[in-house]
């Protein structure tokens, strides 16, 4: 009825509903905070939550502390089930008396003992060696017009620049003929030096027209022809020019009959000085010209051709002479850096490992041998090619990459091919061209093998001489189970096995560090703190039973003193170890370690019994409890399923009051919006009639 008056009073309407929300916000009719005293009764009402949400804090603890708890028994059950296998406390360790001839190593089950090892041939793989030369000439035909230096077989490509010849520089491009370059040579010089090729050596050879020593090279070179042609100032041996004279190679070296005369002073020799004093005679010149040289390069005289003659021991060119030298010994011995000829120290003529096979230099062409592809065997393994698609060095690394056993290489030194056995011993290399000629044109199948040779050695002082074929000797050959001696020179070594006491003690301590840490964390979990005021603090598992069970049984299992049959009895608990408890909690520690030490050393065999005797084996028991324990269906995986279910539970209570205290506020605020509607409404009304009455309209 009151909104019925207020919409016909005045004559004209109004938005009730709108004034109604604008007064229940701010309580204008009423004049109450009824919005305190909604918040109020829903806090109230929200009571029981704090107790239920400290229980879950409580519960939350107790998990974390039992995680913690499991953690450790996890770690504490690994050091077990290491203990708890026999065979763990029969390792042993082997030493060897010199490292330096060879190594040892052991496995378990290996007799404990000292072995004597004399070594007196080490093993070695067998090779097959091709035959030399197996590429065409540098030029076939012979006529070096034919060949051009970037296309010619050259062990590595020419690159184009300048090398030297008597101090003239000689300009060559990859486009010029080998004939080009030696006109080159002549002109340069003058036609000093004349250059030509032999394709029955397969050399260049320069020849000096006036017989004087031919200089080669300078530190400004851009070309490698020189290197690729293989032409060197000199070979060695280098002697004297012609006979000396009567020389007298005791006496001083300024009287010995040399023509001119030997200056005091230096003179080099690859690079070295060697002094010339007045009192020295010839012998002790040659014999400063190798201590100088490393012995790199040996001097020596011959009284039958009056002749000096100095070798080099490496193989390498001898380089005489420097602008710095101040005496003249070696123009007096007549000892230049060569002749008035120098040809390639040796054939130049070499495979094209990335050329195609028919297509890579071989003397022999390799072909299929058919319409198909080709095929060989080594070591019974089959290999295709193809030798127009295939290179030389695909080949090359099939076969290393193959299980045939073996490791295939070109050596350009000699120009030959070469098969070796990845293992070693006198074994041979089987091989066999199937179809095309890839064997046969390499020269491998024409070839020799040059035999591997077998470990030789005696054991123990026996006149018996035994036979690996590899450098490591093992059980198959010296008869000791799980002995692996590895030689690496020969000679004479002990070998001592003994038992692996360190590893045995560490995992024996580690097993009890790990059962302090368990221990230590439960006391400390159940420990009660006494504040400055005297307030009384439990800990999170204070009097918790479960924590309490696990503490007592650990303690209970390592503190057992128990006789296992088969044992000498002297062994029968941690305490016979060396470990003592401190009296003041649940952790034990090493007190004697020397005990421990002894009894790993002198009863293996009773301490091996306390950890992992099927029965009463301290570290057997242990891993059966924690199984029992922290297993899927364990005593302490139980109890924190149950806490877990438990705060869910009030999880869902808490859910379920908020979800009432909701809906008891939504219906608080509508009781209340009513009200201050209806009392805003009723203002309304007394205000009008006021009005009314006070100006006579009513």
């Amino acid at each position: 009825m009151a909104t019925s008056t207020l919409t016909t009073i005045g004559g004209s309407t109004s938005n009730t509903s709108s004034l109604a929300s604008s007064l229940a916000v701010s309580g204008l009719a009423s004049g109450m905070n009824w919005t305190s005293i909604v918040q109020e009764l829903g806090n109230a009402e929200r009571a029981p939550e704090t107790q239920w949400q400290s229980q879950q804090s409580t519960i939350a603890a107790q998990n974390s502390a039992y995680d913690t708890i499991t953690s450790d028994l996890t770690t504490l059950q690994g050091d077990a089930q290491a203990l708890l296998v026999p065979s763990f406390f029969d390792s042993v360790v082997a030493a060897s008396s010199t490292a330096t001839v060879a190594t040892a190593s052991v496995s378990s089950g290996t007799p404990i003992g000292n072995y004597a090892f004399n070594i007196t041939q080490l093993a070695t793989a067998a090779q097959a060696v091709g035959a030399a030369n197996v590429s065409q000439v540098l030029v076939p035909g012979g006529d070096p017009n034919t060949v051009t230096v970037g296309a010619a077989g050259f062990s590595s490509p020419v690159t184009a620049g300048t090398f030297t010849v008597n101090g003239k520089p000689v300009t060559i491009a990859t486009t010029d003929s080998l004939q080009t370059v030696f006109n080159n040579i002549a002109s340069a010089t003058g036609n000093k030096v004349t250059a030509s090729y032999s394709a029955t050596t397969d050399k260049i050879t320069l020849t000096s027209s006036d017989g004087s020593p031919i200089v080669l090279g300078s530190a400004t070179d851009t070309s490698n022809f020189l290197q690729d042609a293989q032409l060197y100032n000199n070979s060695s041996p280098i002697t004297s020019a012609s006979a000396l004279g009567a020389i007298s190679p005791a006496g001083s070296i300024n009287a010995a009959g040399f023509s001119p005369a030997v200056t005091t002073g230096t003179f080099t020799v690859n690079g070295a000085q060697i002094n010339v004093a007045t009192s020295d005679s010839l012998n002790q010149v040659l014999a400063n010209i190798g201590t100088a040289t490393n012995n790199q390069v040996t001097a020596s005289y011959s009284s039958s051709t009056n002749q000096i003659t100095l070798t080099s021991n490496n193989g390498n060119p001898i380089v005489l002479g420097s602008s710095t030298d101040t005496s003249n010994f070696l123009q007096a011995a007549q000892l230049y850096n060569n002749s008035g000829t120098i040809s390639s120290a040796s054939a130049l003529g070499h495979v094209n490992p990335a050329a195609t096979l028919n297509a890579a230099d071989l003397k022999t062409t390799i072909s299929n041998g058919g319409s198909g592809n080709g095929a060989f065997t080594i070591n019974g393994v089959s290999f295709s090619f193809n030798a127009g698609t295939d290179s030389l060095q695909d080949i090359l690394n099939n076969i290393n990459a193959s299980a045939a056993g073996v490791s295939a290489s070109y050596d350009p030194v000699n120009n030959r091919f070469l098969l070796a056995n990845k293992t070693t011993g006198d074994v041979g290399i089987s091989m066999q061209d199937v179809s095309g000629n890839f064997l046969a044109a390499t020269g491998l199948s024409g070839g020799t093998l040059n035999h591997g040779k077998n470990l030789l050695y005696n054991l123990n002082g026996s006149s018996q001489q035994l036979v690996s074929q590899s450098n490591t000797i093992d059980s198959s050959s010296s008869g000791i189970v799980g002995l692996s001696v590895a030689a690496l020179t020969t000679g004479t070594t002990n070998v001592s096995v003994s038992s692996d006491t360190n590893t045995i003690s560490t995992a024996i301590q580690k097993f009890v560090t790990d059962y302090n840490s368990a221990q230590s964390f439960i006391t400390s979990q159940q420990a009660v703190t006494t504040a400055a005021d005297g307030t009384v603090t439990p800990g999170t598992l204070t009097g918790d039973t479960n924590a309490n069970d696990i503490a007592t049984t650990l303690r209970s299992l390592a503190g057992a003193v128990e006789t296992i049959a088969g044992t000498s009895g002297n062994v029968n608990s941690l305490a016979d170890l060396g470990f003592q408890s401190n009296g003041n909690d649940n952790t034990i520690a090493l007190s004697d370690s020397s005990t421990l030490t002894s009894l790993l050393t002198t009863n293996i065999n009773d301490v091996k019994a306390l950890f992992s005797d099927s029965t009463n084996g301290l570290a057997v028991q242990l891993n059966n409890y924690i199984n029992n324990t922290t297993g899927e269906n364990g005593t302490l995986t139980g109890r924190q399923a149950d806490l877990t279910q438990e705060s869910s539970t009030i999880g869902t209570q808490i859910t379920n009051l908020e979800t009432k205290i909701s809906n008891d506020t939504d219906q608080w605020n509508s009781e209340f919006q009513a009200m201050e509607t209806a009392e805003s409404q009723t203002n309304s009304e007394l205000t009008y009639l006021s009005q009314g009455v006070a100006n006579g309209s009513l």
